[in-house]
């Protein structure tokens, strides 16, 4: 097999790499960094040599590997315990916080900004869920173990990978296998844990050199957990997915693979009235990928897919009604989100010297709703009731994105995009009444809005031509160390949650009249790599006009357009101190300020820092990881964007968690975990509100799980 899997050698020595970059410019790291910097540039070749680094068994920190691009293994333990899905692995990386709604399925964001402000892209396609206040957002559908490889690009810096993420592009991604004989590959892992944490997760390649097969399956499970004080948070969930693919290689630079996906599950929810009780995946797909075409015409890829998604929520499958609350009766509500998509781009190269990327994309996706009770509601049986449409999005783009090699050291890479979104809404009020949004009524979440009896309606649709792009200097320093430096620009259409969501008043005026997003940033960095360090800071600064804002209110909010400006910045640094003792800092800082209000721009988390200490000889390994965050005072009360909104001041507090890990043998690995050794009473300054439930807990924000151990146990073949 002529892929290579760097898990495969995690029990093999290899050297630290010599070149990378350096990171030598904030106060924090200076004197961590500073030292083996001049030691490194003047260190000899055989001290090089001497110095061994092995693949983590479990990693606590994530490190920025080149300019703005992060590229983490999902299939390697990180801790906290490992992933339930999307967003549990993005919340390892500075700068990502989580909006923990239970135990699974909380919402990714980045430097402050969630929604379609973060591009997912799953395996080249682009994921939405169904719900209207996004209790299913599209890292609820992935399991990371799944893939092969995660890589986040920060900031509005590419433009090949669909409509431009104006905070950073997360692409889910699996490896094409190709094979020179007969082979096969499986990796599976088991994972048990505190509180009935159970997964079960199994990765089969295998093919010859005309036809290969990837299956893959996993199933993930948990009852409620405890907060730090011992009380109950709604919170359990059961889930699994299988995927196949089956490709076939005719020749070395040609493939075809046609695959097919399913998942379905269940989560209870602490911040909502309604629970989600189906999550229903459906995923097609078909791919040509043909190499050397020409002599500079390197690579061709076409994909076209499908993926439909069918969210139930309800508030009497996981719970029963509460008949005091707002809603009494046994509700369900029913979305559905079906999206279309294809794309095709080709790879030109020049003499090393300048590398093409171009192409085209398209999606369309329709939302469909039904609301009612269980067999025998007054409301009527919910799955008897016709979809209603109430929604139909488009959009076509065309982009390139080139790397220019002007020296062997000076690099210039550049992307332009335009996009033409277009969005049709059905059925929507023409007066300033939009109708009752059933999913305002106590928490209760995804639904849908019923038009005022006797409302005038109409259907109605908006579209509109947007560019974007960047470019990007990066320089390889004398020493082993990289700075570049970057503007990048971003228009972005208003979604669908921001325009037919719970928390948004929908009339046709309001359908019109919010105006796209527009963000220009900066980022800068440096980046260094020597044989004992690997150290690196990125800085942002961005004006954001048009910022789309949500203001938050009892039955039903309201969305508009404001000024705003952005900045923060991540920082880390990884110091080998022997050849078993490793230790590891980072630090992320997220500001913004809303011009318009002369407020802080809401759902901006604290300043983070995460500390690491590990040893590993080759067999045995162990660690620490104490995670600091400080209190949040700048907030907005009642404002916020599609997933939540700020709900006041919150507290800084300190978690330490351990881990360990045994070698087995080259295809073994026993990993475990403490988190949260101390057993902490703690919530997340950004997270929704607790809804009252009988026998649970009843703080403001949803606590975080108290003192959780784990075990994961690893095979790879």
């Amino acid at each position: 097999m002529t892929t290579s899997n760097p898990r495969r050698a995690a029990h093999a020595t290899r050297p630290w790499p010599a070149r990378a970059p350096l990171v030598h410019a904030l106060a924090c790291t200076i004197a961590l960094v500073h030292a083996p910097m001049s030691q490194a540039a003047d260190a000899p070749q055989k001290e090089h040599s001497a110095v061994h680094s092995l693949a983590p068994v479990v990693v606590t920190a994530t490190f920025q590997q080149s300019p703005l691009t992060t590229v983490i293994d999902p299939k390697v333990p990180q801790q906290p315990i490992p992933a339930s899905d999307g967003a549990d692995l993005l919340k390892t990386v500075p700068g990502f916080s989580v909006m923990r709604k239970g135990g699974s399925n909380g919402d990714p964001v980045f430097r402050g900004m969630s929604g379609s402000r973060l591009a997912i892209v799953a395996d080249g396609t682009q994921l939405a869920g169904g719900g209207s206040s996004r209790m299913d957002p599209p890292t609820s559908y992935i399991s990371p173990a799944l893939y092969d490889r995660v890589v986040i690009i920060k900031g509005p810096e590419t433009v090949i990978a669909g409509p431009v993420g104006s905070a950073g592009t997360v692409l889910f991604e699996r490896e094409t296998p190709t094979y020179t004989k007969a082979d096969a590959t499986l990796d599976a892992s088991t994972t048990v844990g505190s509180f009935g944490r159970n997964d079960q997760t199994v990765d089969f390649k295998g093919g010859t050199p005309l036809f290969y097969v990837d299956v893959d399956g996993n199933r993930t499970h948990s009852n409620d957990y405890r907060d730090g004080n011992g009380d109950k948070v709604h919170s359990s969930y059961n889930r699994w997915n299988v995927n196949t693919a089956l490709g076939w290689t005719p020749d070395k630079n040609t493939s075809i693979e046609l695959s097919a996906g399913t998942g379905n599950g269940q989560a209870a929810y602490a911040f909502s009235a309604m629970d989600g009780i189906k999550f229903l995946r459906q995923s097609t797909a078909l791919k040509f990928e043909k190499k050397h075409l020409t002599e500079h015409w390197t690579k061709l890829e076409a994909k076209v897919y499908r993926n439909d998604i069918d969210h139930v929520m309800d508030n009497y499958t996981l719970r029963k009604p509460d008949p005091d609350s707002t809603m009494p009766l046994a509700m369900a509500s029913d979305l559905q989100r079906n999206t279309t998509g294809g794309r095709i781009a080709a790879t030109f190269d020049w003499a090393n010297r300048f590398h093409l990327v171009t192409g085209l994309d398209a999606t369309s996706s329709t939302h469909n709703s039904r609301v009612g009770g269980p067999i025998g509601s007054p409301m009527g049986y919910y799955k008897a009731k016709p979809r209603v449409r109430d929604a139909r999005m488009e959009n076509q783009g065309v982009f390139a994105e080139g790397t220019w090699h002007a020296t062997a050291k000076d690099r210039l890479i550049a992307g332009a995009r335009i996009d033409r979104p277009r969005t049709r809404g059905y059925k929507i009020a023409t007066g300033t009444d939009s109708g009752m949004n059933m999913g305002s009524m106590g928490g209760m979440g995804d639904s849908t809005k019923m038009p005022s009896s006797g409302a005038m309606t109409l259907n109605t649709t908006r579209d509109a031509t947007l560019p974007s792009g960047f470019v990007r200097y990066e320089h390889d320093m004398k020493a082993p160390a990289t700075f570049y430096a970057g503007i990048g620009h971003s228009e972005r259409f208003p979604d669908y949650w921001e325009l037919f969501g719970q928390h948004v008043g929908t009339t046709v005026a309001t359908f019109r009249g919010l105006r796209p997003e527009r963000t220009t940033q900066l980022d800068v960095g440096l980046q260094y790599h020597s044989h004992r360090v690997k150290a690196w800071v990125s800085g942002y600064a961005g004006i954001i006009d048009d910022f789309i804002l949500i203001h938050y209110g009892k039955t039903s909010g309201y969305a508009n357009n404001v000024k705003a400006r952005i900045a923060g910045g991540e920082v880390g640094a990884e110091y080998r101190l022997t050849d078993c003792w490793k230790a590891s800092a980072t630090l992320a800082y997220a500001w913004g300020e809303d011009r318009t209000e002369n407020r802080p721009l809401p759902q901006m988390p604290p300043l983070e820092s995460r500390l690491g200490l590990t040893w590993d000889n080759g067999t045995w390994s162990g660690g620490a990881l104490w995670r600091v965050v400080a209190p949040q005072n700048r907030v907005a009360l009642g404002e916020g964007n599609i997933v939540g909104q700020d709900l006041g001041k919150s507290a800084g507090y300190g978690i330490f968690s351990l881990h360990a890990g045994w070698r087995i043998a080259a295809a073994w690995n026993l990993t475990a975990g403490i988190d949260n050794v101390l057993g902490k009473t703690y919530a997340e300054h950004i997270s929704p509100s607790v809804v009252a439930i009988q026998g649970f807990t009843s703080s403001t924000r949803v606590n975080e799980p108290g003192r959780v151990a784990w075990m994961k146990l690893s095979l790879s073949l």
